[in-house]
C-alpha cells in the first residue's frame, strides 16, 4: 500500500504451495514472489506515452510560431504592421511635400522588415533550441539503455540464485518508460527475466548489448541550413545514419522524432512561408515599371542587405530585408527620394504624389506568387499576409486536437493501468482478514494452553 502511488511498482503477491514430506502433508510453504504486470496494457501505455510526447512538442511548436506572427487583431503582428505601412502611404500620398508623412512611411516600412526579422530570429532559435534538445535526449538514451542493460546482468544473476528480483523489475520498468517517451519501442522478453528493446520500425536499442547512438549538435543555425545539405547533424545507430523523417524513419512517433520534425520540417515550412512574403514584398517594389529614376538591376525600396534580391538566395531573405540606404536620412539617403525616385539627385516638385500611389498601388495590387508552397492564384500582399496568418492559426489548432487526443487516450490507459496496481481498498480488506485469522490462530493457541494447565493441575 505505501508503494500504491511509485512509478514503475507493480502489485506483490506471495505464491504458496502445500508442503509434503514423507508423502504427508505438513502446511504450506512460499513458492515465491510473483509480480503482477498486465503486459498487454502497459505496451499500449508506452506507446500513447511516445504519442502524447511526440504531439506536445509539435502543439508548442506550432503555437509559438502563431505567437511570433501575431494574430491580425493583435498589436505588433505582422498584419498590424503592414495596415500601418499601407495607411502612411496614403496618408503620404494626400501630402507628399510634408517631410512628417515621408517618414512616417519610412518608420512602418523599417517596422514592417523589423517584425519580418524577429519572426526569422524566432524560428531559427526554436531550431537550434530543438537540435540542443535532441543532443540532451540522445544523451538520455544512451545513459538510461545501458542502465537497463546493467539491471539485465543483475536479474540474470539473481534470478538464478533463486533471489527475489520484484525491485529491480521495478526499477528496469521505470528506465524503459523513461525511454518510450522518447523513442516508441516494443519490449521483447528472453529467458532468465531478460528483455530486448526495439523501436517499432524494427531498429534495435538493447539486444544483449545497448546500440550507442550518436548526434552532433549544431550551435548556430541559419535559415539556409539543412540536413540533407549536410549543415545540420542527423542519427546513427553504432555508427549506421538512420532516416529521421518519412516513412522509413525507425525514431518517429515519440519525443526526438518531433524535435527532428521542428528542426527540419515544421520550422523550415514556417521558414519558407515567411521568405516567400519577404520575396513578394521586394519583388513588388522592384518593378522597372514602377520608379523610372532608378538605374536598371538597382534595388527597390526593399533590398536583400543593401542589395539587389536574387532568387538564388530566398532563403533566409525574410531576416536579411534592408530598407535602401537612398531613402534613409539616417544612412546618408533622403526622405525626398520616396515622392521624386531612388534615383533622383534632387528634389522634384512637392506636391506630385505620382511615385507614392504607385508605391500603394504596388502593394495593393495582386500578383502571381514566384514561391511555391501556395495555391496558384493572384494575390495582394494583405491577401498574402492574411493567408499565411491563417495557415499558422490552422497548423495550431489542429496540433492542439491533436495533443489533446494524444493526452486524453494517455491518461485513459495510465487510468486502466492503475486500477489493475495497487487498489488500497482490496489491500485493506486482505490485511483485516488477516488480522482476524491472526486473532482466530491466537484464541486457538490460548485455549489449549488453558487446557492443558487444567489436565496439569487435576493430575496433581
Amino acid at each position: 500500500m505505501a508503494n500504491a502511488v511509485t512509478p514503475g511498482y507493480a502489485r506483490r503477491e506471495v505464491g504458496l504451495r502445500a508442503a509434503v514430506l514423507g508423502g504427508t502433508g505438513q502446511g504450506v510453504s512460499i513458492s515465491g514472489i510473483i509480480r503482477h504486470v498486465d503486459k498487454p496494457l502497459l505496451a499500449d501505455r508506452r506507446l500513447a506515452q511516445a504519442a502524447d510526447a511526440d504531439r506536445s512538442t509539435r502543439a508548442s511548436f506550432l503555437a509559438q510560431v502563431e505567437r511570433t506572427l501575431g494574430t491580425p487583431d493583435s498589436p505588433g503582428s505582422l498584419a498590424a504592421r503592414l495596415a500601418a505601412f499601407d495607411a502612411t502611404l496614403v496618408e503620404a500620398a494626400g501630402r507628399p511635400e510634408s517631410q512628417a508623412k515621408l517618414g512616417n512611411v519610412l518608420a512602418t516600412a523599417k517596422s514592417l522588415i523589423s517584425g519580418m526579422a524577429t519572426a526569422t530570429r524566432d524560428i531559427q532559435t526554436a531550431r537550434m533550441t530543438a537540435d540542443r534538445q535532441i543532443a540532451e535526449q540522445v544523451g538520455l538514451l544512451n545513459s538510461t539503455l545501458r542502465k537497463v542493460h546493467d539491471l539485465n546482468v543483475d536479474l540474470q544473476s539473481f534470478t538464478g540464485a533463486g533471489r527475489d528480483v520484484s525491485a529491480l523489475l521495478d526499477e528496469r520498468q521505470r528506465l524503459v518508460d523513461r525511454i518510450a517517451s522518447i523513442v516508441p519501442l516494443r519490449e521483447v522478453e528472453r529467458q532468465g527475466n531478460q528483455i530486448a528493446l526495439f523501436t517499432l520500425g524494427g531498429a534495435p536499442l538493447l539486444e544483449g548489448n545497448p546500440v550507442e547512438i550518436g548526434f552532433v549538435s549544431t550551435p548556430t543555425i541559419t535559415a539556409d541550413m539543412t540536413q540533407a545539405l549536410g549543415g545540420l547533424s542527423g542519427i546513427t545507430l553504432n555508427g549506421r545514419p538512420v532516416e529521421t523523417s518519412g516513412p522509413t524513419s525507425s525514431i518517429l512517433g515519440g519525443s526526438l522524432g518531433a524535435l527532428f520534425a521542428v528542426r527540419d520540417d515544421l520550422a523550415t515550412g514556417a521558414q519558407g512561408k515567411l521568405d516567400a512574403m519577404a520575396r513578394d514584398l521586394v519583388e513588388r517594389f522592384a518593378d522597372p515599371a514602377l520608379d523610372p529614376t532608378r538605374a536598371p538591376g538597382a534595388p527597390g525600396l526593399f533590398t536583400d542587405a543593401g542589395a539587389a534580391f536574387l532568387p538564388v538566395d530566398e532563403a533566409g531573405i525574410a531576416g536579411r530585408l534592408r530598407i535602401n540606404t537612398a531613402v534613409d536620412p539616417a544612412e546618408g539617403g533622403a526622405l525626398f527620394r520616396l515622392r521624386d525616385g531612388l534615383g533622383a539627385a534632387t528634389e522634384g516638385p512637392p506636391g506630385d504624389a505620382t511615385l507614392l500611389n504607385a508605391l500603394h498601388g504596388a502593394l495593393t495590387g495582386t500578383r502571381a506568387l514566384a514561391s511555391g508552397g501556395f495555391p496558384a492564384g493572384l494575390r495582394s500582399f494583405a491577401g498574402l499576409t492574411a493567408e499565411i496568418l491563417s495557415d499558422t492559426a490552422s497548423r495550431r489548432l489542429s496540433g492542439e486536437a491533436d495533443q489533446a487526443f494524444a493526452s486524453a487516450r494517455l491518461n485513459a490507459l495510465a487510468d486502466l493501468e492503475a486500477q489493475n496496481g495497487i487498489d488500497t481498498d482490496q489491500e485493506m480488506q486482505s490485511l483485516l482478514t488477516i488480522e482476524k485469522h491472526y486473532a482466530a490462530n491466537a484464541r486457538v493457541i490460548q485455549t489449549v494452553e488453558e487446557l492443558m494447565d487444567i489436565l496439569i493441575r487435576l493430575g496433581q
